[in-house]
């Protein structure tokens, strides 16, 4: 006759086949609900990041003309020019609203500094502006080429870009999508 089998051989097997049930459950389910919540955060995130670099940029462009492809000199700019400060406690006369063209961040606030680095690898974002050479050629009235005028234009149009993917803002060649994020 067989002897029966120690009773703390089934409680261990039992608590091996409990801790891989649970270790199963961790990895199968909440683990990548974490992840698609995390991917939700920084894609909402990076995006509200892109619009206000794209407010700064038009706001940068009605003051001096020009857009910039320096997220120092457009940070900064945001930061300390009086005129920003001025549209950002501003009240809209008609609606009664709040003027301010930058929208508030995930976390209630809107932080210039945040919008230096994307938040999910925390890399810079691109930010780059066209140069422009427009040629003019002056013809007599013989037909005869008199002279060749060209003129450089740099900052007409601007690009912005999330190294991490979550999309762009602007266009470096088509002047139709200057402002124009691309999840829009």
């Amino acid at each position: 006759m067989q002897k029966p089998e120690p009773w703390y051989i089934h409680t261990g097997l039992y608590a091996v086949i409990v801790i891989l049930i649970v270790v199963l459950i961790k990895v199968a389910i909440i683990d990548p609900k974490e992840v698609v919540v995390q991917e939700k955060f920084n894609k909402k995130e990076s995006r509200l990041r892109m619009n206000n670099l794209k407010e700064a940029e038009i706001l940068y462009q009605k003051k001096y003309g020009k857009f910039t492809d320096n997220l120092d000199t457009l940070i900064n700019f945001i930061k300390h020019d009086p005129m920003i400060d001025s549209l950002m406690t501003a009240i809209d006369s008609a609606t009664m609203k709040p003027a301010n063209p930058f929208e508030e961040l995930s976390h209630g606030e809107f932080t210039p500094d945040s919008l230096y680095k994307t938040p999910k690898s925390h890399q810079r974002y691109i930010v780059q502006i066209d140069t422009t050479l427009d040629v003019d050629t002056v013809i007599n009235q013989r037909g005869k080429i008199i002279r060749v005028d060209s003129t450089i234009a740099i900052g007409k149009l601007y690009y912005i870009e999330d190294p991490d993917g979550y999309g762009t803002v602007g266009n470096l060649v088509n002047e139709a999508l200057k402002n124009t994020p691309s999840w829009e």
